[in-house]
């Protein structure tokens, strides 16, 4: 399967066909790969929207991502994660991660619940275990085995929306963890817990 998939992928480089002519004649390999069992985060699976994207900027790198579709046509964009799993990367030791695609989910969910426009803003993603262990010396609110060490969570911020508007919408998918905090709201994939002011 991998060999057939490289002599697809040696075949894109000789041709000039758009994205989506691309994907029609691939069948959805090479660009694209089946998502794993998804999780339903509100209205159920994800295989009835046919676009999702992602406009999100990095607070301490200040790159940004505009229209990432990430989930087109029922399956992951492999391409596109590449792109989200360099933005999400541990800033401190500059080590990326292959983050969780329910994670991209679940904010694009937030997102549109939320009814915004603005790019969300992205203050932490995966979290190398050396970046994780100095930031529990400085604070007692890191957890050991934090969701960022297995790129399942993200803190964020919406600008024009309150923390406490994105923690209800958070909260609101059923989707993983929420826990609120004066300038950003960490979500996460792990099973359903909130924490912080309500």
């Amino acid at each position: 399967m991998e060999n057939f998939i490289a002599q697809q992928d040696s075949q894109v480089l000789d041709t000039s066909l758009s994205r989506r002519q691309l994907i029609k004649k691939m069948g959805g390999l090479g660009l694209l790969m089946v998502a794993p069992p998804l999780l339903a985060l509100s209205s159920g699976a994800f295989a009835s929207v046919p676009e999702k994207s992602l406009n999100i900027y990095n607070t301490h790198t200040g790159e940004s991502l505009k229209k990432c579709i990430f989930w087109l046509d029922g399956k992951l964009n492999r391409e596109a994660m590449t792109d989200l799993n360099r933005l999400f990367r541990d800033h401190r030791t500059n080590q990326e991660f292959t983050m969780d695609p329910n994670l991209m989910h679940l904010i694009h969910n937030i997102w549109e619940k939320i009814g915004s426009r603005e790019m969300v803003h992205l203050i932490s993603g995966y979290r190398s275990p050396k970046t994780n262990a100095i930031l529990r010396q400085k604070s007692c609110g890191v957890a050991s085995n934090s969701q960022h060490l297995s790129g399942k969570a993200a803190d964020i911020m919406v600008p024009g929306r309150t923390m406490k508007q994105v923690q209800q919408a958070a909260k609101s998918l059923k989707a993983g963890g929420v826990g609120r905090y004066a300038n950003f709201v960490h979500v996460d994939t792990g099973r359903v817990r909130y924490w912080g002011p309500a």
